[in-house]
Parts: structure tokens; C-alpha cells; sequence
């Protein structure tokens, strides 16, 4: 077992914080180990990972998979869902590895079941999102390949039922990431698919078209060069069924770029979902809902569509956040290597590039950032910074380009005061591997958030947060009725003495990748919280007065709410379904 104990510098980072920022905020003194473990081997998983040869001669084989972590049988702990590749040979006989299914069984254990779930899809699987697309509280899958998307309806009991044909959401398209949202407020979950480039397998050469990279190396050409693939949006017409409304919606009239990340975000908290995408070497997409089933583009008047030098960068994972817990929804984006990767702090729905002054700007330009997540590792009420990091060219360990194929992944942490610091060692949580996808959830159910890690060509990582801290902490599991079972798209809003903090209910976001449904919120060393209000997707309300920390919070959109320790978390929905 692999582990990590950092303490290197922190005590002299704290230090330094005060002294240069006047900060009071010591949570780097008080608790100055961070300390993940990799539990992968251990927990059982198995998994290998396949993308192509290890040459990278064509650009479909470097984008890698991502990974699901959801409650697929109402047990209350998260099960793990792992999308794979192919190589050509294998996926022109339409064979393949296979994606993998495991069972959450408890004490830190999972068990494969994707024969038995259906759910060993052997195409070229990219990435995953979560959502029940006919509220019967049963979490359904969409899976997003370098070929037909699959759309798998669960019938209960670990058994799914593969839908793609009858639904119509089954294109033919080199997609990334998707994710579920309800951009029309009708109480269903609609679809959005990002798709990367126009790439057709019957068609390619037997001998590569390479083009020529830093040092006069030959790598893979694109996506320069390459057609921007379309994406779509799919509303949901109930009963399982989809309409492709890309053009009615006219998401289409800034399309056809390269798409890779995707997260739902309500940015100027209107009540309408918007949907931000992040692109590859072509300028992000903001898609403003103008509440009548349209969308514009405000991506350029909103700061988000360049840097803060006003340049294209390759947009690949996103997620969102209030980094600065003032209300509203902050958006990270990690790009190619000698790019920084980019935070965009929101500012009454206008967006700045804050990336050096938040100090995230050095630590991240010899790198190339795929999968990235807001979460507060250690519960200190500030959300800190993961991402997961990976080259795309194995040759650029040929020669001297500042940056190597296998990469340490990052951990940045929040001071409090609009500042990150980066956190490295050489050992789980920043070992140097390929990595793409991640995911984030806390699948032991102890009240903090893990990691997992999908690399390329490689195995994965289960990273178990084991951070010792006195800090305080609730979740909350929404449960619409209705609206949508997961209540994706609601605000919530958390208030202690001292604080208050917001969270978005939006599983999507990072690469490729789908995050446990739950909020959890670090207090500190708070211990009442005065109210959580609950803004629903369809404008109601609920306020709940002291509840309990260091617990489960359970709140359904009629008022009824309840709290249960997390270890029991399998009691919930006998308690949800009965009131």
C-alpha cells in the first residue's frame, strides 16, 4: 500500500501566508499532514486500463476514460462505474477490454459485477454521467464512445437494460463528456454531449500522418487540422424517449468546436440552467438559458471564452465552485502543457482570470491537466483544488520540451484568503503516471471526500482520504419529487455563525467523469449551523434550523427532511420512499 504523509513546507507555508497575506486563517498549522492512501489494490480493484498502442500515433488513442462513482442500488455507499478503450485492431472487430462495473460491499471493498449489471459494454468507451432519466429512483448511465453512445436504464437489483436504439441518443460521433441537466425546468433530466473531432476508423491510414512537435519529434496530428465535431443537446420527452433540439436550441450557432469538459452551471443564478463547455485549442462556450428553450453564447462578454491575455488555450476538464464563498459559482479549466491552467473567478455573473494572483499559475504550465474537482479535502470550510495530470506525447521524453509523458498529479490548497498553495510529494496522491479522468467521492461513507484516478494504459488509482483533523463537517442528499430524484440544479445554501457557504447539485464536470451526488460541506471548527435553505430547480424552497453535524442531512422537496449518520446511510431512501 502506497501512502502519502505531506508535510513538507506547510508549516513554513502557514507561516508565510500570515506574515505576507496578514491572514489569521491557520488551518495549514493546526492540521499540517495531508495523508491519502492508494487503496486500489486492496479495495479489489482490477481494472486495466486501454487506449490505443503505447505510440500514440492518432489522436483518438491519447484522450483516455473517466469514471462514475453513484449509488446504483440504493444502498447508500458509492459503487464505481469505469469506462475503457480499445485499440484499432480490437475495435474494428468490435471487440475490446470492456468497461467495468463494481459493487460498493462495504469496509472499503468492491466487487466486479459487470456481467451480471450488463454493463460490460466493449466498444470504445470515453466517459460516463449518472442521472434517472424517468424518476423511478433508480440512477440510470450514459455513456459517451469513440463511436454510438450507450444509454443504460437500470432496472433494479444491479441488472441495467441497454435503451440506446429505442432512446435516440445513440449518435455516431467521437464524444467526451456529457452530462444531465433539466435546461427547460419540466422536472426531467435532458442530455448534453460534447463531441471532439470528426474521425472515421474505416477510414484510416496505415501509415500515420504525424506532424512535428517541440525538438523536431513526430506525434499525432490534431485536433488542428482535424473537423470540429457537433454537439447536442437532447431533450427528455419522458417516457425513456429523446429529441435531438441542438439546432431548435441553437446551441448549433457556436458549435462544431473541439469539445472535451462540460458542467452545468446556473452562473447568474436565475433559476435557468446554462451549460459551460470547455474546448480544445477553440474558445470556450458559454451558453447563456434564455428561459425559452434557447441558449446564446455569452462566453466572450462574460470573460470565459479566452484567458485574461485574451488567447485560445486547450480547454480539457472543468469543474465549478464558490472557491471564494461569495455566492456565486467560480469555473477552474486545466489545459495543454505551457498553458496555465485557468481560474475564473465569477463576480455578478461576470467572469476575471484570477489564476496568478490565486497562485495557480507556475505550479501549472509544465503540466497538462485533464480531470480537476473543487472539494474540501480536510473540512476547513474552504474548497481546495485536485487535478490530475498527463502528456499526450510519450515522446516528448525524447527530448528536453520541459515536460515528461507520466506526470505527478496536484493538490492545491485553499487559504482562505482567494490564495492556493500547491502540495507535492513523491509518493500516492502525486505519483508520476498518465493519468486523465477522475472522480471524487467518499466511498467509505467516514465524512470526507477520496479520489480516483484513471490513467492511461495503466492501472488506476483509489486514492482514501485519511487526513487526521478536528474539523466539522455535514452532507446533504437531495430527493425530488417533484423534480428531478437527485435534485440536479439545486442551490444550497449553508450558514454558521461565522460563515456562510453554496453548493450546486451537479454530479457532472471534471473529464470524462461522474461525482458522488452528495454535498459535503466542511464547517471548521464550527459546530451549530444556524440553516441550510435549499433552492429547488423548479423555485421552491426549504429551510432546515440546527440540524445535526457530522451527519447525513436528507432533505426531500416537500419539507420533509432527516439526518442519519453517514455509516447508515443504507436507511435513507426506506425513510425517503415513505414520506
Amino acid at each position: 500500500m502506497n501512502n502519502i504523509r505531506l508535510t513538507t513546507n506547510l508549516k513554513f507555508i502557514c507561516f508565510w501566508s500570515i506574515l505576507v497575506f496578514h491572514s489569521s486563517h491557520d488551518f495549514l498549522c493546526a492540521s499540517d499532514v495531508v495523508y491519502f492512501s492508494d487503496q486500489t489494490e486492496n479495495a479489489g480493484i482490477t481494472y486495466y486500463n486501454t487506449c490505443g498502442d503505447k505510440i500514440k500515433s492518432y489522436v483518438v488513442q491519447a484522450h483516455g476514460s473517466g469514471a462514475a462513482f453513484f449509488d446504483a442500488d440504493n444502498d447508500g455507499d458509492m459503487d464505481l462505474y469505469i469506462a475503457n478503450g480499445s485499440t484499432l485492431q480490437t475495435f474494428q472487430k468490435q471487440s475490446g477490454p470492456g468497461n467495468v462495473f463494481y459493487e460498493n460491499i462495504g469496509n472499503g471493498f468492491f466487487a466486479d459485477e459487470s456481467e451480471h449489471s450488463s454493463l460490460d459494454h466493449s466498444g470504445w468507451g470515453t466517459g460516463v454521467t449518472v442521472g434517472d432519466i424517468n424518476s423511478d429512483g433508480l440512477r440510470d448511465l450514459y455513456i459517451t464512445n469513440f463511436g454510438p453512445n450507450t444509454l443504460y436504464l437500470n432496472k433494479s437489483k444491479l441488472f441495467f437494460e441497454d435503451i440506446s436504439a429505442s432512446s435516440n441518443i445513440a449518435s455516431n460521433d467521437f464524444s467526451a463528456s456529457s452530462a444531465f441537466l433539466d435546461f427547460d425546468n419540466d422536472g426531467d433530466l435532458d442530455l448534453y454531449v460534447t463531441n471532439y473531432v470528426i474521425f472515421d476508423a474505416s477510414k484510416i491510414p496505415a501509415t500515420p500522418n504525424l506532424c512535428t512537435f517541440f525538438g523536431g519529434i513526430k506525434v499525432y496530428c490534431g485536433p488542428k487540422g482535424l473537423i470540429g465535431a457537433e454537439d447536442r443537446l437532447y431533450r427528455n420527452e419522458g417516457n425513456t424517449q429523446f429529441t435531438d433540439v441542438t439546432q431548435q436550441s441553437k446551441i448549433d450557432q457556436s458549435n462544431s468546436y473541439y469539445g472535451l469538459g462540460v458542467v452545468p452551471i446556473d452562473y447568474n443564478r436565475d433559476g435557468w440552467t446554462d451549460i459551460f463547455v470547455a474546448n480544445d485549442e477553440t474558445p470556450n462556450v458559454l451558453f447563456k438559458n434564455l428561459a425559452d428553450d434557447t441558449f446564446s453564447d455569452v462566453a466572450l462578454l462574460s470573460g470565459v471564452a479566452y484567458n485574461g491575455d485574451g488567447e485560445t488555450e486547450a480547454g480539457m476538464g472543468v469543474d465549478l465552485g464558490d472557491y471564494d464563498n461569495d455566492g456565486d459559482f467560480d469555473l477552474y479549466v486545466t489545459h495543454f502543457f505551457t498553458e496555465t491552467n485557468t481560474l475564473y473567478e465569477n463576480a455578478s455573473s461576470r467572469f476575471s482570470d484570477v489564476t496568478a494572483t490565486a497562485g495557480l499559475a507556475a505550479s501549472t504550465i509544465d503540466l497538462l491537466g485533464w480531470g480537476t474537482h473543487f472539494f474540501d479535502y480536510d473540512n476547513d470550510g474552504h474548497l481546495d483544488l485536485f487535478v490530475a495530470n498527463g502528456h499526450v506525447y510519450p515522446q516528448v521524453d525524447e527530448v528536453n520540451a520541459g515536460s515528461n509523458y507520466r506526470q505527478p498529479n496536484q493538490l492545491f490548497i485553499n487559504t482562505g484568503n482567494k490564495r492556493f498553495f500547491p502540495v507535492e510529494s513523491d509518493d500516492a496522491l502525486s505519483i508520476s503516471k498518465v493519468s486523465r479522468g477522475s472522480a471524487i467521492a467518499d466511498y467509505d461513507n467516514d465524512g470526507d471526500s477520496d479520489i480516483f484516478v484513471v490513467n492511461l494504459n495503466d492501472s488506476p488509482t483509489l486514492l482514501r482520504n485519511e487526513t487526521k483533523t478536528p474539523n466539522n463537517w455535514i452532507a446533504i442528499q437531495l430527493i425530488g419529487t417533484g423534480v428531478n430524484r437527485d435534485g440536479i440544479g439545486s442551490h444550497i445554501e449553508i450558514e454558521t455563525n461565522n460563515s456562510k457557504q453554496w453548493r450546486y447539485v451537479n454530479g457532472a464536470g471534471s473529464y470524462l467523469s461522474y461525482n458522488d451526488i452528495r454535498s459535503f460541506i466542511g464547517l471548521g471548527n464550527e459546530d451549530i449551523v444556524l440553516s441550510i435553505n435549499v433552492i429547488w430547480p423548479d423555485g421552491n424552497r426549504s429551510e432546515i434550523k440546527l440540524p445535526e453535524i457530522n451527519s447525513l442531512l436528507v432533505i426531500k422537496d416537500n419539507g420533509n427532511n432527516q439526518s442519519f449518520p453517514i455509516t447508515e446511510s443504507h436507511k435513507i431512501y426506506d425513510w425517503a420512499y415513505g414520506n
